[in-house]
């Protein structure tokens, strides 16, 4: 749904906005930052659960710490461009927890993936075993991260 659409103003574009900067605010700070009683913001907090904007709430990890500090982003070029390829290699990406995100692209290449792995060894072990093994692929280009400038899944509210 689109943030502009009739049934989201702007006190609820700033609740999204503190909780993006911090899911873990309570419900009384987040009523002081938006101006609004505990009760009009847990309401408003609710419907905007309820209505798919607020999607769930994690912890942001350190993956240097965490045995993951090298990111690796992957192009795959399948076989075949076909609709039970596409399936069986959606399928096999769902259960693989080192493919932290999957996004079917147009242009040169079919999809890219973002990885995480130990280090390089990590990677060329998985790249092995499991990247080059997944349905349909027949082609793949890898791209090690050496820094990164930025790192965020804040969405731009227009506040």
């Amino acid at each position: 749904m689109d943030a502009n659409a009739p049934d989201i103003d702007r006190i609820d574009l700033r609740i999204l906005e503190v909780l993006q900067a911090d899911g873990r605010i309570s419900n009384l700070k987040l009523a002081e930052a938006v101006s609004l009683s505990a009760t009009a913001v847990l309401a408003r907090v609710q419907r905007l659960t309820r209505d798919g904007y607020i999607l769930g709430y994690e912890a942001r990890l350190a993956p240097q710490k965490l045995a993951a500090g090298l990111l690796v982003f992957v192009e795959v070029l399948l076989d075949r461009t076909t609709p039970n390829v596409f399936e069986a290699f959606k399928a096999a990406v769902q259960v693989q927890p080192r493919i932290l995100e999957c996004h079917m692209v147009a242009g040169g290449f079919d999809y890219l993936l973002k990885t995480r792995m130990a280090d390089m060894q990590a990677y060329r072990d998985f790249a092995g075993t499991v990247l080059w093994q997944l349905p349909g692929v027949r082609e793949t280009r890898t791209y090690a991260v050496m820094e990164e400038v930025k790192n965020s899944t804040r969405l731009p509210l227009g506040l």
